[in-house]
């Protein structure tokens, strides 16, 4: 598990990316993935300090969420191993 410095000096406690809400500005402050998906993840820009946006959500658990103009689309799973605290 990667986990940043953020979690530990800041008031806020990490919760599941999954469990954000639609318009949410948040700060990644943790991956809880294996090491492939961590790889994939820090692949796609989802890399811990990174500040994304939730712009929608999808039935299921699925979410899209906004970094810049980028925006991708993930997985309930794959949301849940992402950890953030609110901007």
């Amino acid at each position: 598990m990667v986990l940043g410095n953020e979690a530990v000096q800041g008031e806020q406690h990490p919760f599941p990316l999954a469990m954000a809400g639609e318009g949410e500005a948040l700060r990644i402050v943790g991956l809880r993935a294996g090491r492939g998906a961590d790889r994939r993840l820090t692949e796609l820009g989802l890399n811990v300090g990174t500040e994304v946006v939730v712009r929608q959500r999808q039935p299921g658990g699925g979410l899209v969420v906004g970094r810049g103009e980028v925006r991708l689309a993930l997985g309930g799973g794959m949301a849940h191993k992402i950890l953030v605290i609110r901007a």
